[in-house]
């Protein structure tokens, strides 16, 4: 039943979706369902359409200066009031987007060769970053969607400079525990490594999870951590090009210090629509989680119904969905059968790392209708 969620939300036109210019309506062929990229189909909040409008009305479309908007303190208090945490504005930071970030981190923390660890299936840019830089990919896979810790103080002990942790996780939506996070952050203290735990879904956290921090766990994760957040993904600015660090000590603020001008500038309009969502975003956010929260379970019974042998864990932070299409027999890539026959594109689950063979991540960041459809669409790709 969607009686109870903002129809703005749930009553989405696919006529007035396909008018958008972003890469998930325009990379395929119209007849194609998108069900891919990390982009949510919901009108922007209103807050972030006034600050948007006001802006393009002044012609205000100039460089952005953070200090001025007051983007540390509309995070700081985002964060307090969602989360409990407590973050000093003084260690937030404006930078373009987590990708760039995390890349300009680790090019001032690294030299070509050494090994920086990931938690596969991982979301896929990461790969490209330790490349980029010449490092070494030390692959650590989940266990069960948990953390290995125990793996990853090994690849610390072996030399690992730094590990990028994904939370909440891309693809599979799972959380890791206060005590994981603990565990490695005393593994990155004992063997001088950095955490650079990248946590843009956090405030899309869902009902019956709380999302944890890295840098609140201890004075280990602050000494060794910084935090990659935005509200990219949580309020749909991913083309604005707004993101922040976070940090909690003086080790990790002098390393921030040291970033490149073009790493540590974000854009005006992305500043100016992240802090209104930040202020004013929290009713509409609302609004969101229950409409994924809906989602969530409407796939699991109509995957149930639809395509009983496909496994599919609900995520418990975010739209991102994993869906493991195995038994379909569909190939490595099952993604490509399913644009073939089902025009419905999903993204590519052996991007994500090894352990994504035969599976697809799925976006149900839309209405419940489209989020039908997508599974219609993938059971009419294997004769359902």
């Amino acid at each position: 039943m969607t009686a109870n969620l903002n129809p703005e939300l749930t009553e989405l036109s696919l006529e007035q979706l396909r008018l958008r210019r972003s890469a998930k309506w325009r990379f395929y062929d119209e007849d194609v369902l998108p069900a891919w990229v990390a982009e949510m189909d919901f009108p922007l909040a209103v807050p972030v359409k006034v600050a948007l409008a006001e802006a393009v009305e002044l012609g205000d479309s100039g460089y952005g200066y953070p200090p001025k908007l007051g983007l540390a303190e509309a995070f700081a208090a985002f964060a307090a009031a969602r989360l409990d945490w407590e973050v000093d504005p003084a260690g937030v930071g404006a930078i373009p987007d987590v990708v760039n970030g995390l890349t300009s981190v680790l090019r001032l923390i690294s030299q070509p060769g050494d090994r920086v660890v990931i938690n596969t299936p991982v979301y896929h840019p990461f790969f490209g970053i330790i490349e980029e830089l010449g490092c070494e990919l030390a692959e650590v896979p989940l266990v069960d969607g948990q953390l290995d810790v125990d793996g990853i103080d090994a690849e610390f002990r072996r030399g690992a400079v730094a590990l990028i942790l994904c939370s909440p996780h891309n693809p599979l939506g799972t959380l890791p525990t206060e005590g994981q996070l603990k565990a490695l952050a005393a593994a990155a203290a004992k063997h001088d490594a950095w955490v650079l735990s990248d946590e843009i879904p956090w405030p899309l956290t869902l009902p019956g999870a709380r999302h944890i921090p890295f840098l609140g766990v201890s004075e280990e994760a602050r000494e060794h951590g910084i935090a990659f957040v935005s509200a990219s993904k949580a309020f749909n600015l991913a083309g604005l090009t707004c993101a922040q660090t976070v940090t909690a000590s003086e080790r990790a603020a002098e390393l921030i210090g040291k970033l490149p001008f073009a790493a540590s500038h974000a854009g005006h309009f992305g500043l100016l629509a992240t802090v209104a969502a930040y202020r004013d975003g929290a009713a509409w956010l609302d609004d969101v989680i229950a409409v994924l929260d809906h989602n969530r379970a409407l796939l699991a019974d109509l995957l149930a119904a639809t395509l009983p042998e496909v496994a599919y864990t609900a995520p418990r932070a975010g739209y991102l969905t994993w869906l493991d299409l195995r038994p379909l027999e569909l190939g490595d890539d099952p993604c490509e059968v399913l644009l073939e026959r089902g025009r419905v594109a999903l993204n590519p689950g052996p991007a994500f790392g090894p352990q994504g063979v035969g599976h697809a991540r799925l976006n149900i960041g839309t209405s419940p209708a489209l989020v039908e459809e997508a599974v219609k669409r993938i059971g009419k790709a294997v004769g359902r």
